[in-house]
């Protein structure tokens, strides 16, 4: 009897041991994929997962509005494209969802070709994330993650600020039970809601009034799910007291099921026509995604791989785009939500997707009677500090020229529209780097008399280094750009200078990385105006790779190029002495 209980103890103990090691290999096959997940944090991790979900369900609800999409397009993109996401990523902590910004820039760029309510405009929708998903692949192919560096923060600052203002007049409105075209244009939107004051839903009001100062108040108490708070104590009130009928908004019947696969129906036409618009997207992305990754990075020490979070990007819009989601980018508030949380790895984004999942299959139901003014203060309180008001206060503050870059990109993306208004930002991006590039340094140099006999620039408008010498130092590459104003600085500086007696000049050439066609030219001209002058030319401190540009353009020819300044300053003075 002994015997045979022993053995059905054991029989029975195999399943149980079976199913231990099944989910034992399952956390190592995570923590093989998911960088940084272990064994001492991946409860913490999971634990964040369930925060996220409930951060990211009511705000991808709220954002698919905005975009003029069922709410299941919003909660399709949390479940394929964010576990694509994870699983192809370098970057630990960066949440991949559609975020106010894209969502505003997918409305603007379908309503001017459908009509929102229409089925061909989900279709585009879908169709907008495949192209995305495309040219994510070719700037990871192409390596072109240093695209994120081409735009400026004041430049990022205004054109989001512009984004979330026109947001945020659309939230309103469903704050107040005002009706608008929310796919209009601002102009006709914010019409809209001053002609519509005079029906202000009072009803409106108060789960809006209500909602906000549980979602500010609650900042003060971490870790607690407010937003869902917010919609389940929402909903409770209107099904009680029947507010719907006092005519409140609500969500209304939401499809249950699982995401399906499936394929834009369009015509080729429509495909090019959402082009531009899928640039822009791709350009937001890579301007405030693969910046938000370093800066965690960089913050918490591990490595990150711009064109490997590239081809992230483009997988999770690939599966954004077949599975019925739309544009996929990347969501700065919710990466900082977890970062708070003390998540580092991807782990909670799998655990929301696969919360997502349960609630479309299971629980949409409970989605039908959540009030729109509800979802209008959840996402005007997360896109209030999209607006940028203490980051412009700081521009104003600091460099009046950036804070009116910043004001131009906030204007430009609110009243010219957002697609125009990411070529604007990008445009004046590159004006501002020419006009840097364009504009370098250029300094006399005199001894400093510090003990490693450095240079420094010349103060009180001293026009030689020593007695018959100018060093002159160009801090900037020699191109096109900057070739005028090389040529103006050494003609400036030898004319200073020889009403000083001064007889040399040393081009100190240190800062200059390279020389174009153009700037060879200039600079040969310039050159022998200075020796027709009676002033030397020499040159210290030339770059390999520089010198050899320069005597292929044959600007050294008998020149002397010395090591160092305090080499040229010595011979050069030698020489004067001996010519004495």
């Amino acid at each position: 009897m002994v015997d045979g209980a022993q053995r059905r103890d054991r029989h029975d103990a195999v399943p149980h041991q079976r199913r231990d090691d099944h989910r034992q290999g399952n956390r190592e096959f995570l923590m093989r994929v998911l960088t940084g997940l272990h064994r001492r944090n991946w409860q913490r991790e999971a634990l964040g997962g369930i925060t996220l979900a409930a951060i990211a369900i009511p705000l991808n609800i709220g954002y698919a509005q905005i975009a003029g999409l069922p709410p299941t397009a919003g909660l399709y993109a949390l479940i394929v494209p964010a576990a694509l996401f994870a699983l192809l990523a370098s970057t630990r902590q960066l949440v991949a969802s559609p975020d106010a910004a894209a969502a505003a820039l997918v409305a603007s760029s379908l309503t001017g070709l459908v009509a929102a309510d229409s089925d061909t405009y989900l279709q585009l929708a879908f169709a907008q994330a495949l192209i995305g998903a495309v040219m994510f692949a070719l700037c990871a192919v192409l390596k072109l993650g240093f695209l994120a560096n081409f735009l400026s923060a004041p430049i990022l600052v205004g054109f989001v600020g512009g984004l979330a203002f026109d947001i945020l007049v659309s939230q309103i409105a469903k704050m107040l039970g005002v009706h608008i075209d929310s796919g209009g244009e601002f102009v006709e939107k914010a019409t809209q809601l001053v002609m519509g004051l005079g029906t202000i839903n009072p009803w409106s009001v108060c789960i809006a009034a209500a909602s906000v100062v549980i979602l500010v108040l609650g900042r003060r108490i971490r870790g607690v799910p407010w937003a869902l708070i917010v919609l389940v104590a929402a909903t409770v009130a209107l099904v009680v007291f029947h507010l719907d009928d006092a005519g409140v908004a609500v969500l209304g019947d939401v499809p249950a099921g699982p995401p399906t696969f499936t394929w834009p129906q369009i015509s080729w036409q429509q495909w090019l026509q959402l082009v531009p618009s899928a640039l822009a997207l791709t350009l937001v992305t890579i301007a405030e995604g693969l910046l938000v990754a370093r800066r965690y990075a960089e913050r918490h020490g591990y490595p990150e791989d711009p064109n490997r979070d590239l081809f992230a990007f483009g997988a999770a819009n690939l599966g954004a785009g077949l599975t019925g989601g739309f544009t996929v980018g990347s969501s700065a508030s919710r990466t900082a939500a977890m970062d708070q949380a003390g998540t580092r790895t991807q782990l909670p984004a799998l655990v929301a997707a696969v919360l997502t999942l349960l609630v479309v299959v299971f629980g949409t139901a409970l989605l039908r009677d959540i009030p729109s003014p509800a979802i209008g203060a959840i996402v005007a309180v997360a896109v209030v500090p999209l607006l940028g008001i203490s980051e412009f206060a700081r521009l104003w503050r600091l460099r009046r020229f950036e804070f009116a870059v910043a004001a131009v990109c906030f204007l430009g993306a609110l009243f010219l529209g957002p697609v125009i208004g990411v070529v604007l930002a990008f445009f004046l991006s590159l004006i501002d780097v020419v006009r840097r590039a364009a504009n370098p340094p250029v300094d006399v140099l005199a001894e400093s008399g510090e003990p490693r006999e450095a240079f420094r620039a010349a103060r009180d408008g001293a026009v030689s280094t020593v007695p018959g010498v100018i060093v002159l130092r160009f801090a900037g590459p020699l191109f096109f750009g900057s070739a005028q104003q090389f040529g103006a600085a050494v003609r400036s500086a030898v004319t200073a200078g020889r009403q000083d007696g001064a007889k040399h000049l040393v081009l100190d050439c240190e800062a200059i990385t390279g020389i174009d066609t153009t700037a060879a030219d200039v600079a040969e001209e310039t050159l022998k105006w200075c020796r027709a002058h009676g002033v030397t030319v020499s040159f210290s401190r030339l770059r390999t790779g520089v010198q050899a540009e320069f005597s292929r353009f044959d600007l050294i020819g008998d020149a002397q190029v010395f090591s160092s300044n305090k080499a040229a300053v010595t011979a050069l003075t030698a020489d004067a002495r001996v010519e004495g």
